[in-house]
């Protein structure tokens, strides 16, 4: 087997492996009340109502019938399949078959109540797919929340060194570039990264036993990115060679080792040190860079030691950064599927460990909603910091690529609005190479922007949630798909202009190509805007979906000189007149969103 290859059998083996993640005691949550089920073409809609102290909910299916086997509708996701609404959109039946639904509320990612009652429902083959919205332009509305906005993910910065070339094209540089088109055009304003700590940036070595620590590589790195008016949100780890316990134990194909440290003073000296040479070096501005402990130590693949073992390297690492100044912001637990998130909480409350803000990860679902986490163990103030989000765990998946991944974002996005502090899309760049660089241009990366600096549909919608306005207007909405299917986000800007984002969506990965009896005519009636001229921008298949453009110019592999400038010529949402007055109609195709603006 290539290194390569290697490196991705021994993830496939091992990031399905999880610790023990036992905690204090849940609640014992009572089944949803008033599970309700529309028919609708293509598609359920499920609705019921909310249970305190859930932080999501668990649709249940079985064939009418055979309520034996109720078992959860898998959207393959790949990962937490829960879902932190009270609605759920079922588009993986087959039509004019009639199901069974349940759903049961979740306290902890690992636990599961009771399942409600039953329903039965079937999806039509045909019918009136017109969904109707209205607004007034008038409205007070509510300020509009932003969470795509605080942070970003990327590859090591360690990366942003490196000359080798991957497509014919520089890393560090076009990594680089990535993160300052984002910060530049979306107005993001950190970025996460992993592996500050690793040994290719020479933080820490030992000499004839003694402790050398030598920050100059941090400081190429984080010099670079702050020069693009980014900051870092330093996540501290993984473990140098020297100091670990068992230097042996790695992951990905850089080897980031994932040991426990063999002396845990000088790994809290080692934090200190790096915390307060940041201090000096950048001066307040660390004040409110976020400290994150580990990467998803709750994966074997992450953490050699065990569960109470990496406790203690939180304890050591937190109070490591208080230490220095009590200021810093310090959290974690960083943790794969929403996991230990209680665990943590449980364990600070007894060792007394700071936790400014919970960090976790999901992926294939809008994130979940831990505020009934944080109000359970008495800590409503800690920030919520989704660090790791995104449609797949799985690296070069296909879905990542098109436009279904791009209307998945916009779900997660508004279902976070509100609730989570910050919802950091994984990563920016398909530079990117923790199982292996890029084979080909198309390879399924985790990156919104591909080798040679193409934004895919996911970074589209991005730019298009960056149009809003900064006062979110309520929409009403009616019609085969309304609130579910058919998503909305509408907003009025200071100097009056009125900016909807409409989208067709599906959590359902295998209608990521598209299914025509998912597609909708919308008309939306906005109050207060007769007179007024329209323009809409689309992002679908045909619409700004890199992954159609490549087609029809037959990119195979990496492109040639020719198709790199057809594809640069082509990277941009277009937008055109919208015909009517203060009534507009549009046709958006699953997956497919439109952005209209007045």
């Amino acid at each position: 087997m290539t290194e390569n290859s290697t490196a991705r059998a021994d993830w496939e083996q091992r990031i399905g492996v999880r610790s023990s993640i036992a905690g204090a005691p849940l609640p014992d949550l009572p089944a949803p009340a008033g599970l309700e089920a529309a028919e609708g073409v293509g598609h359920v809609r499920l609705t019921w109502q909310p249970v305190p102290g859930a932080v999501g909910y668990l649709v249940h299916r079985a064939e009418s019938g055979a309520e034996a086997r109720l078992a959860p509708v898998d959207h393959l996701g790949g990962d937490v399949l829960s879902v932190p609404d009270t609605w759920y959109i079922d588009t993986t039946g087959s039509p004019g078959v009639t199901y069974v639904y349940a759903v049961a509320a979740v306290p902890e990612v690992t636990a599961l109540g009771p399942l409600s009652t039953t329903v039965t429902a079937a999806s039509r083959g045909d019918g009136d797919r017109t969904v109707h919205l209205g607004l007034d332009a008038t409205a007070n509305g509510t300020p509009l929340h932003r969470p795509w906005q605080p942070m970003i993910g990327s590859e090591r910065l360690s990366q942003l060194l490196c000359t080798d070339r991957s497509g014919g094209r520089e890393i560090g540089t076009e990594l680089l570039a990535a993160l300052k088109r984002i910060r530049d055009e979306v107005g993001v304003e950190t970025v996460r990264a992993h592996s500050i700590l690793h040994d290719d940036l020479g933080v820490y070595t030992e000499r004839d036993g003694t402790p050398v620590h030598d920050f100059t590589g941090v400081d190429r790195v984080y010099d670079m990115l702050i020069a693009t008016g980014l900051r870092p949100v330093v996540e501290i780890g993984f473990m140098p060679r020297d100091l670990a316990r068992d230097p042996s134990q790695t992951v990905f194909e850089y080897r980031g080792v994932i040991s426990p440290p063999k002396d845990w003073d000088r790994w809290g000296d080692l934090v200190r040190a790096l915390v307060a040479h940041l201090l000096d070096r950048y001066g307040d501005e660390v004040l409110g860079w976020d400290f994150e402990v580990w990467n998803e130590a709750n994966l074997d693949v992450f953490w050699s030691g065990t569960r109470d073992e990496w406790m203690r390297l939180y304890d050591v690492t937190a109070r490591a950064v208080k230490d220095v100044d009590p200021r810093i912001p310090v959290g974690g637990p960083s943790s794969a599927a929403a996991g230990w998130v209680d665990a943590l909480l449980s364990h600070a409350a007894t060792s007394g460990a700071p936790v400014d803000f919970v960090s976790t990860h999901t992926y294939g679902s809008p994130p979940l909603d831990l505020r009934a986490t944080l109000d359970r163990y008495g800590r409503p103030e800690a920030r919520i910091l989704w660090t790791e989000w995104g449609v797949t765990p799985t690296h070069f998946n296909p879905v990542n690529d098109g436009t279904s991944a791009a209307t998945f974002l916009l779900t997660g996005m508004r279902s976070a609005a509100g609730r989570v502090d910050a919802l950091s899309y994984w990563v920016a760049s398909d530079h990117f190479e923790e199982l292996g660089r890029p084979p080909r241009l198309l390879h399924g990366g985790f990156g919104l922007i591909t080798v040679g600096g193409i934004a895919k549909p996911r970074y589209h919608a991005l730019s298009m949630l960056s149009k809003l306005g900064d006062t979110e207007l309520p929409v009403t909405a009616t019609g085969d798909g309304a609130g579910g299917l058919v998503q909305t986000w509408a907003s009025r800007h200071d100097d009056g202009r009125i900016t909807v984002l409409v989208w067709v969506s599906t959590l359902d990965q295998s209608k990521m190509d598209g299914d025509p009896a998912l597609a909708r005519r919308v008309v939306l009636t906005v109050d207060g805007a007769a007179g007024r001229t329209a323009t809409v921008t689309r992002l679908d298949r045909n619409h700004s979906d890199v992954t159609t453009l490549a087609a029809e110019l037959k990119v195979r592999g990496w492109p040639t000189v020719d198709q790199w400038a057809a594809l640069r010529a082509a990277d941009t949402l277009t937008t055109e007149p919208l015909p009517g007055d203060g009534e507009f109609t549009v046709d958006i195709p699953q997956p497919g969103a439109v952005l209209i603006e007045l």
